[in-house]
């Protein structure tokens, strides 16, 4: 019995688990197990949805060669790059308009009230309120080429969803997001005023301002002439495919621009510098005021037109009524070429009230003409569209001049003011047409169009203060090379180099002066002082020794 207990306790050290491990110290001479290689759990650590994250980023963020930033060879603005950026800022601002000749089909597929229907134009005008108001100054923080591309990559994505749902709450919170991010064109627009030189600055904003908004009257054309024939998805997939197409050209074709914050300000910084800027600088705010009330008349117009229309004594059909739009296509082809013999030639004074005098010419005769005349309507709608577009370049082009590198802070709050007054127009527009008719609604648009031209003439062209006309009359430019004819700008790519340059030419000048004072070989002697002091502080950069004149 002794035996048989004395071998269990032997036997009990090579069962015991703990003894078993590679930490055992025990001295049995049978073969030790194989350990478990601890690392085995390393390749579980690359799960595929980080890769997959980080090919998404990596794809939206890759720059062709061609269009990479290089500080020492900028890109230059080009009318093919002028016209990718029209096409893109078109087609990208009609997603707000396909709805709207369409809601009496889309409440008929959806099998709904036409009530609950008509909330959709209301919530994608509220989308892009947001993003006008949330992501426009995010221009001024973001490289524009990435965060551009990634926003019309994620609105191609959800327009998707768009085509596909059959659930109208889903398509209603669908189009709310996919509102919020097309504001691409005016992130765009400032991109513009950076790249383009800023003596050809309204040409170049003429450009994109026309393919915008012939975009908005294209939408409404092609929406509700499709739709006659065919069922209106076949529309939503076409603007599928052009917001495909956007997406691929802007990804190889649109070039990169370093970001304009240097200053390293945060995102609530850049929100709160918008609203100091309005008291900053007088000719943001003139600009702001004109923008409101030129957009309340131009809404109030096309809202109201259709019931003087589709009414006594014309009773047109709305495929009529649709194509009416096309008559502002005359005057967005006309407006480039009047911002590249005017506006780009004369201070933008000039050019704001040209526009506002057209405006109200066309208000004028289409309010008391269109009651019996079809020559009024059609007379207010050219002289409206132009003169619109007119004033609105000739106000960017200003006031893109006061802060260069918060163009897209600058840019957002003239876009606020310009949408308020869309939405004032449109309310104001059908509640006075339901009590006073065509003639009333024409008149308050008088009103509006009145108050923007008082708002341009209590302040002049070369006025720095609120109120005056001091610097005089003349609407001539005194800097040719400028925007707004007054203010000298320089890219902001080239400040650096061009601070070489004026050290350059003030070594010259000295040069000279030497030169004249009798030394033979200045630059020969100028050259070893350098070499001189530069071996004596070597703590400074090469650079500041080349740059700095040499006194003798």
């Amino acid at each position: 019995m002794t035996s048989d207990r004395d071998r269990e306790k032997a036997e009990v050290p090579t069962t015991n688990p703990v003894a078993a491990t590679p930490t055992s110290t025990s001295t049995s001479t049978s073969p030790p197990s194989i350990p478990i290689p601890i690392p085995i759990s390393q390749p579980s650590l690359q799960s595929p949805k980080p890769l997959l994250h980080r090919r998404i980023y990596t794809f939206l963020t890759w720059t062709p060669p061609r269009c990479r930033w290089d500080p020492s060879h900028p890109p230059q603005f080009s009318m093919s790059m002028n016209i990718l950026f029209a096409f893109a800022a078109g087609f990208t601002v009609a997603n707000l308009y396909y709805n709207h000749p369409i809601l009496n089909v889309l409440a008929r597929d959806f099998g709904v009230e036409y009530e609950k229907v008509a909330q959709i134009p209301t919530v994608m005008q509220a989308g892009y309120a947001a993003g006008l108001l949330f992501l426009c100054p995010l221009g001024d923080l973001l490289p524009r080429r990435p965060f551009v591309v990634g926003l019309v990559g994620f609105t191609c994505a959800m327009w998707l969803g768009l085509c596909i749902t059959h659930n109208l709450s889903v398509f209603t919170a669908i189009s709310f997001i996919v509102a919020i991010t097309t504001v691409t064109p005016q992130l765009m627009l400032p991109l513009v005023g950076d790249l383009a030189p800023p003596h050809r600055r309204a040409a170049a904003l003429s450009v994109v301002v026309s393919g915008l908004m012939l975009g908005i009257l294209v939408a409404r054309v092609l929406s509700g002439t499709i739709s006659n024939f065919t069922t209106w998805r076949a529309v939503y997939w076409m603007a599928f495919g052009l917001q495909t197409l956007i997406f691929a050209s802007l990804w190889l074709f649109m070039p990169d621009y370093p970001s304009t914050n240097p200053s390293g300000l945060n995102y609530f910084q850049l929100l709160w510098t918008i609203v100091q800027m309005l008291g900053k600088h007088p000719v943001l705010v003139q600009a702001c005021v004109v923008g409101f009330f030129t957009s309340s008349t131009f809404t109030s117009f096309w809202t109201t037109l259709t019931f003087l229309l589709a009414g006594q004594p014309y009773h047109y059909t709305p495929l009529t009524i649709g194509l009416f739009g096309l008559i502002g296509i005359a005057a967005m082809l006309l407006g480039p070429f009047y911002a590249r013999t005017v506006t780009d030639r004369f201070l933008p004074h000039l050019s704001v009230l040209v526009g506002l005098g057209c405006c109200l010419v066309g208000i004028c005769l289409g309010t008391y003409l269109g009651t019996f005349s079809i020559a009024g309507p059609v007379l207010q709608a050219f002289l409206l569209d132009f003169g619109m577009q007119t004033a609105q370049i000739a106000n960017r082009s200003a006031i893109y001049a006061v802060e260069p590198r918060r163009r897209n802070g600058v840019n957002t709050a003239f876009m606020v003011a310009t949408f308020c007054g869309q939405l004032v127009g449109t309310a104001a527009g059908n509640h006075i047409y339901a009590r006073a008719g065509w003639i009333g609604s024409g008149s308050a648009s008088v009103g509006f169009i009145g108050c923007a031209i008082l708002t341009m003439c209590v302040r002049g062209p070369k006025e720095e203060r609120w109120l005056g006309w001091r610097g005089g009359w003349s609407m001539v430019k005194k800097n040719k090379g400028s925007a707004d004819g007054k203010t000298e700008e320089v890219a902001h790519h080239t400040e650096g180099q061009r601070g070489d340059e004026e050290m350059g030419a003030q070594k010259k000048v000295l040069e000279e002066v030497e030169v004249e004072s009798g030394i033979e070989e200045p630059s020969k002697e100028g050259s070893v002082v350098e070499k001189e002091r530069g071996s004596e502080k070597s703590g400074r950069s090469s650079g500041e020794d080349e740059v700095r004149p040499v006194k003798i």
